[in-house]
């Protein structure tokens, strides 16, 4: 069966679909020896399929890393300016080749998800998503009981408003730590929302993600998926409503 080409350089592991546009543009892939175009279809099983002069792959097995990132590393699969990324520390994790969703800054630790999925990524990489994400933050500075107000009740920040879905102080802990929950994924929004009220975010890690979790993870190791985690993810990114006693099992109520 006939697919657009960005898709299937995507499904068999060569790189993301945005990548694969720019693969397609610099002439680096052919179909039956003639040069590829943007927007083509091929039938994998009928045509030949080159890249860089290599026989494309048949379908990747999915494959679905999580690794709890440590501090001074770059979530990208390449950096020019030659910096330490986080391709380097699941470097060993799979024979596929796979990417990060989404991205957690050069200081931010913790959760990030690996795999080859584009359709997962992209589901839970969707505006609509509501795939939630958890961050334990360590603030400058006692963060007061009526900026936690103002921040559980919504704040408009320069590109539109953010609501929270839940905060609240650490428990036995100073109140400059905190536990954010939010499901937006827009660019350095933790430390945002917390500038725009005059704090600065000295330390800050992602605890959770959707349903996983850092438990028997230590920081710079990763760990593959189980099916149950995978399936779960895979209904969270669809929208369906996950079954209450999955729900509960996985304490998303």
């Amino acid at each position: 069966m006939e697919e657009r080409l960005q898709k299937l350089l995507s499904a068999a592991g060569v790189c993301s679909r945005r990548t694969a546009e720019d693969y397609l543009t610099a002439d680096r892939v052919t179909v039956n020896g003639e040069t590829a175009r943007l927007g083509q279809r091929a039938d994998p099983d009928r045509d030949e399929i080159l890249v860089d002069g290599r026989p494309l792959a048949s379908r990747a097995t999915p494959v679905y890393i999580l690794l709890n990132k440590p501090k001074n590393y770059i979530t990208t699969t390449d950096d020019p300016q030659d910096r330490r990324t986080v391709m380097e520390l699941v470097k060993n994790a799979a024979r596929e080749r796979i990417y990060p969703v989404g991205r957690l800054d050069r200081t931010t630790m913790g959760l990030l998800l690996f795999t080859n999925d584009g359709d997962l990524a992209r589901g839970i990489m969707h505006p609509s998503s509501r795939i939630k994400k958890t961050y334990h933050v360590t603030l400058d500075k006692t963060l007061s009981t009526s900026d936690l107000g103002t921040i559980r009740t919504g704040i408009e920040l320069e590109d539109g408003p953010v609501v929270v879905d839940a905060i609240s102080y650490i428990p036995e802990a100073p109140h400059k730590e905190v536990g954010i929950e939010i499901h937006t994924g827009r660019n350095r929004i933790v430390r945002r929302i917390f500038e725009h009220l005059g704090y600065q975010v000295v330390k800050l890690d992602r605890v959770q993600l959707g349903p996983l979790t850092k438990k028997n993870l230590p920081r710079g190791q990763w760990r593959a998926l189980t099916p149950q985690e995978v399936n779960m993810l895979k209904m969270m990114a669809s929208g369906k409503k996950v079954p209450r006693d999955q729900a509960e099992e996985w304490d998303l109520e």
